[in-house]
């Protein structure tokens, strides 16, 4: 008999896609935090603020935020906050849309790193699918245009970043609660965070000026607020995921994700009047249907449960 679960995919597919509208709408807030202070004092502020949030929830709900097993944890806080720092980095210096389509080639890298690590065979539609996926990097990173620099890699490599993770959190993390796997990737996001300012004030000859390079500097009340609305719309955002994924098959509630990619880039052109050229809609478009039909073509219905909630 069918699990009542797995019958409730429209309400399920709500809770993605306001959670991914959420995200889009309180990522676009990053360029407002970029103007009061710097990316590392951004993100040890907000780890801070998500502590006291756990910490209630742990004392006064049961939350279990323990891990099992260390190891793993471990490995995948590394990954995914190297991927957040990465990707917050990027939104201060690149639009939006462009940003979140770096970070959408997880399923290629993870497709990638499936095949030449772990000997996976594939079929011809999900290679073809890696082919349209790097075309559409190719295209909103514009090498031929004048569009490309080192900065412009950030987004892929915290799509790379990410990939690791998902693998790691699929075969290692299922038994984990979502909370304990959120406390250790906060955790990791503010030793990044210490690590990122002791750069800045020991090694670097002095503070800069740009988000990922500005030391630490006194918390205007614009900072706090705007940061406060990061952790709580991430949280919020996470409940709404973590619901959503309770209520039917995660691969395929996955591919209701890649509208985070229309959100952000709405909520930019609403909020700041940010358009990207044709070409790199294009890319975004190839990226999105690449990471679609490698979703649809890896559905394992057997393994649908094991599947742990990405944040």
């Amino acid at each position: 008999m069918q699990d009542s679960d797995d019958g409730r995919p429209l309400l399920a597919a709500l809770h993605i896609l306001g959670a991914v509208t959420l995200l889009g709408l309180v990522d676009n807030t990053v360029r407002l935090i970029a103007a009061e202070a710097g990316l590392w004092q951004f993100h040890l502020t907000r780890s801070a603020m998500v502590a006291v949030v756990l910490a209630a929830g742990a004392a006064a709900l049961g939350w279990r935020l323990r891990p099992r097993r260390w190891r793993p944890v471990l490995w995948r806080s590394v990954f995914l906050s190297g991927a957040m720092v990465l990707y917050f980095a990027a939104l201060a210096m690149m639009p939006i849309a462009e940003v979140g389509a770096g970070l959408f080639t997880a399923p290629i890298f993870v497709l990638l790193i499936s095949v030449f690590a772990f000997g996976r065979r594939i079929g011809r539609w999900r290679v073809l699918a890696v082919a349209v996926g790097f075309a559409g990097v190719l295209l909103v990173l514009r090498p031929q245009a004048g569009g490309f620099s080192a900065l412009t890699l950030l987004p892929v490599a915290a799509g790379f970043l990410y990939a690791l993770q998902a693998l790691v959190t699929r075969r290692h993390c299922a038994s984990e609660s979502t909370m304990c796997l959120q406390a250790g990737f906060f955790a990791g996001l503010a030793v990044w965070a210490v690590l990122g300012l002791a750069v800045v004030h020991l090694v670097l000859p002095a503070p800069g000026t740009a988000f990922f390079d500005r030391g630490w500097v006194p918390a205007t009340p614009a900072f706090l607020f705007w940061t406060g609305v990061q952790a709580v719309g991430s949280l919020l955002a996470l409940g709404l995921l973590t619901r959503g994924y309770q209520l039917a098959d995660p691969s395929y509630l996955a591919v209701f994700e890649y509208v985070f990619l229309v959100s952000a880039g709405g909520w930019a052109w609403v909020l700041w009047g940010e358009v990207l050229p044709p070409t790199a809609y294009l890319g975004i478009a190839l990226i999105a249907v690449a990471g679609i039909v490698i979703g649809l073509r890896s559905r394992d219905p057997g393994a649908a449960r094991r599947q742990a909630v990405q944040p």
